[in-house]
């Protein structure tokens, strides 16, 4: 699926469906992502320019709607490209942006930096479980927004390219219900894998302004920072209106559920 005169051409749709992510520069404002930096440094109490206070190697910020993250969201490159990932009318319009991981230079181990895919439902016996399934309930898109300029030595994202197809055999036989959240963590080994071939690393590099879009399947991990000045990405869901739907009469397949098919075999 693709839309005509949309953000991202067809080689880039081609390269989500193998790859698992694209990357859209200047997707918003710098001058809104700078407002956001200083939004952000009010709320985690640190002042950029200090390392005194810079005392834990990563800060979370659970969630904002505050203007700049209600801008950035909704950007018209943005929007056009949801449509063309996800499908028109197949997504939620976003009033805010969350969650904040603030990545410093630190000695400490952030404890955080595992090969994991995001849970999209909660579901269990007492509905408290983070659980993923084949149609992934709950969840389009992953989406990272660069807050600030982010280098190799930054603590990016690290990404497993084509993992996204990985995936789908390993929910094939769960059902509505899905696998839980810690269950599928644990069946990727050190190399960030689920009994698939080893797959090549990609780092979530960029200018403040970028977005990357990913596979609600990709699996990927943060990292120990290891430049100089503090990093700010924000990693929220894009909810879908509806879970994804695999066996369309009409074979008008989303980008994204045509990757599931892919890792299906279909």
């Amino acid at each position: 699926m693709s839309i005509q005169g949309g953000t991202l051409g067809e080689r880039q749709i081609e390269d989500f469906v193998r790859d698992g992510f694209v990357r859209v520069p200047e997707a918003f404002p710098r001058e809104v992502a700078e407002a956001g930096q200083a939004e952000l440094w009010r709320m985690a109490g640190v002042d950029p320019d200090d390392p005194a206070t810079w005392t834990e190697p990563v800060i979370r910020i659970e969630g904002s709607a505050a203007e700049p993250f209600r801008r950035a969201a909704n950007t018209e490159r943005l929007r056009t490209a949801f449509d063309q990932l996800v499908g028109v009318g197949r997504w939620v319009p976003r009033l805010g942006l969350g969650t904040f991981p603030i990545r410093f230079p630190h000695p400490d181990d952030p404890g955080d930096a595992g090969w994991h895919l995001d849970a999209g439902f909660a579901g269990g016996k007492d509905f408290t479980e983070p659980r993923i399934n084949l149609r992934s309930r709950g969840r389009a898109l992953l989406l990272l927004f660069l807050f600030t300029d982010v280098g190799e030595e930054d603590a990016p994202t690290r990404i497993k390219v084509g993992s996204h197809r990985d995936v789908p055999p390993f929910l094939a036989d769960a059902g509505e219900e899905g696998r839980e959240f810690f269950e599928l963590c644990g069946a990727l080994d050190a190399a960030g894998r689920l009994d698939a071939p080893d797959r090549s690393v990609a780092l979530a590099t960029g200018r403040a302004g970028d977005v990357y879009l990913c596979h609600p399947f990709l699996v990927h991990a943060a990292q120990p920072h290891r430049g100089s000045r503090p990093r700010i990405i924000a990693q929220p869901p894009l909810e879908p209106v509806a879970p994804l739907q695999l066996a369309r009469a009409d074979g008008a397949y989303s980008p994204v559920e045509a990757a599931v098919r892919l890792g299906l075999g279909l």
